[in-house]
Parts: C-alpha cells; structure tokens; sequence
C-alpha cells in the first residue's frame, strides 16, 4: 500500500486538486489539473518554501491555471495543471521526496504530465522517472530535456516582437533591456539578447549570477527595487510572478514588457494599468510557451523532433503581433485580447489539432 496519500480539494472551476502527503519522505506538495479539455493536463513543478499553505494553494491555481491558457494559445494540444512541493528547511529536496511524488502521479493515472519548473531540475525529473512515466523533459535518450533552452527563446522572439510594433524592425541592436531574474531561463535570454546587441541591465538576488551577467555579457547591474524605475526600452520581468502590481507599475520607466515569469500581473486589473499607460505588455502565458511547447512532443507520445520545436516556439513571434494589433484595433489590454483568444480555442470542441498561427 502507498504511503503516499492524495487529498482531494473542492475547488470551482478546476477538474481536480489534491493535497499530496508522505510523512516518511517529509513530502507536502498540492496538484492542480486546471483543465484537460485540449489534451493531457501539463505542467511543472515547483519546489518552494512558502509561508503557507494558503500562498503554495494560491500559486498552484494561478500557475495551473495560466497553463490552461498558454496550452490553448500556443495550440499544444495539451490541457493545463501544475503542482508545488512545499520545502521545509529542515527537510530539504531529496530522492525519498521525489520518489513519493511521482508516486503521487502516478496514483493520477496520467491524467497530469510533469516538467521541471523553480526547484526542480532535470536530473530530479530522471530520479522521479525510474518509477513514473508521467515525467517530461528528461535527460534520457528520445526526450526533450531541458526546456529553459526553448523558454528563452521564445522569450526573446517575444522581444523581437515588441521592437517590431514599437520601432517597426524585429532588432534588439541598441534596445535597452532589464532583465529581471538570472535563473536557468534569464540568463539565456541575457545571451540570446548579448549576441544581437543589445545594451542590458540586470538584476538578481544571487551575487554569483549578476557577476556573470556583468563579467560574461556585458551587462550593468542594476541594485534592488531600482530595476523597476530604470529607463528603459523594455523591462523583462524573468523571476516570480505578481511583479506586475498597483505599486510597481507606477514606477515603470519602460516602453513595454516583455519577459518569462508565470503570473507576472499580481491582478487581472494590472493589465489595464499598464494599458492606461501605453506599456505594450507582452502576456506571460504566450510569451513563455516555449519550454510547454518543447515537451509536448513526449505528451503526445510522438517521436520528439526539436526541429518541430524550434519552428513552432519561432511562431511565438507571430501569435504576440497579431494579440499587439487586435489590441490596437479594439482598444483593449493585450492580457484580455490573450485570454479572448485562449477562450475561443477553450470552447471550440473540435480545437483538438495543432494549428499554425
């Protein structure tokens, strides 16, 4: 018998949560199947310290929820979930923890797929496949493997995106670009924008990875909260989610945003905030489709290809100008044009193909 108990949770509006426990491996985690009307439900796992259990509960429904709508939008053909393992200091991540969490999905059967996310590596999601075939991005022999490589670039063609409907050319040479957060998929962006020239600011809490932006890509640090009022071209928010809020949104100095975190609006009505002030805002869950993109080859169960991959994360570029110019055409945020248009996919029953944009 699993010593590995799920928990169901009754929550509106999604088609499972469960609170997952394993007292032996010290595991406290909760998984959210948003929805799985397009295909598997798919997503990441997080390990994180919250506070409680109330903010891991919050997060897990907004991030399974966002991939609900990146899914729909980058036509996948994959539904939305995601899950959180919430770390205590005194237990930290190891393979008896992991274990009992893939144990946990498989208990759901298949009915949610997991990839790495904030915490989570790699090498963990090949520990948690010896027993689970409900793991994507591994290291192995005919898997995707790390999708930050695929994130970024998304990321970046999002960038490119904006410069096309602000300055009308898909060049960052010149562009002033903060970057907000240097983790696995920030600091290949910081890369990615190096190589074409553009002039960057950066900004972490980890010494080591701003010395690296500064020494290996030419970048200029920038201290604490000043990367909010900073002029800039464009402001890159690349760490948490809810950086996009009533207090920091009046002290932007960009022209638009355009970054890889999840969630990055802390309420719905910050898009309009950022609309009100002419930032053209990128929404997140199209932007950083690319490592959702990357993995769902392996949720289909077709052979992985990262040509297809490639080309389909390049598409990016295109789904963000058409959301900027139906945006222009209606005279309504980006975020709402995103979520229409996720919507529509969401209730055609016969969404069930991928589509080129």
């Amino acid at each position: 018998m699993s010593k590995t108990i799920l928990r169901p949770l009754e929550i509106n509006g999604y088609e499972e949560v469960v609170e997952v426990i394993n007292r032996e491996a010290h595991l406290h985690a909760i998984i959210a199947i948003h929805s799985s009307k397009l295909g598997p439900a798919c997503g990441g796992i997080r390990a994180y310290p919250y506070a409680s259990f109330d903010q891991a509960l919050t997060d897990v429904l907004r991030l399974s929820k966002g991939m609900t709508y990146k899914s729909a939008l980058a036509q996948t053909e994959t539904g939305g979930a995601k899950s959180v393992i919430i770390l205590d200091k005194q237990f930290p991540k190891d393979k008896e923890m992991l274990l009992a969490f893939a144990d946990a999905l498989n208990q759901l059967g298949g009915r949610y797929f997991a990839g790495e996310d904030v915490g989570i590596t790699v090498k963990d999601l090949d520990v948690m496949r010896a027993i689970t075939p409900y793991v994507v991005g591994l290291s192995f022999k005919g898997s995707s493997g790390d999708p930050s490589l695929f994130t970024a670039r998304g990321g970046f063609r999002g960038i490119q995106a904006v410069c096309t409907k602000l300055w009308g050319s898909p060049s960052v040479k010149g562009k002033r670009i903060a970057i907000q957060g240097l983790g696995s998929v920030g600091m290949k962006l910081v890369q990615h924008l190096f190589w074409e020239g553009a002039h960057l600011y950066v900004n972490d809490i980890n010494d080591m990875l701003m010395d690296e932006a500064v020494n290996h890509w030419g970048a200029q640090p920038v201290s604490g909260e000043n990367i909010y009022q900073i002029e800039c071209d464009v402001y890159s928010p690349c760490a948490l989610g809810g950086i996009l809020n009533e207090q920091t949104i009046s002290r932007l100095n960009c022209k638009a945003i355009a970054g890889v975190a999840n969630n990055q609006l802390l309420k719905e009505e910050d898009g309009d905030r950022l609309f009100k002030r002419s930032i053209l805002y990128a929404p997140d869950f199209a932007i950083n489709a690319g490592g959702l993109i990357n993995i769902s080859n392996e949720v289909k169960k077709a052979p992985y290809s990262p040509n297809w991959a490639r080309d389909k994360v390049d598409h990016l570029y295109d789904l963000l100008l058409s959301i900027f110019d139906i945006s222009e055409q209606k005279k309504i945020p980006t975020h709402q044009v995103a979520i229409q248009m996720a919507d529509e996919r969401l209730n055609k029953k016969t969404e069930t193909k991928v589509v080129n944009f």
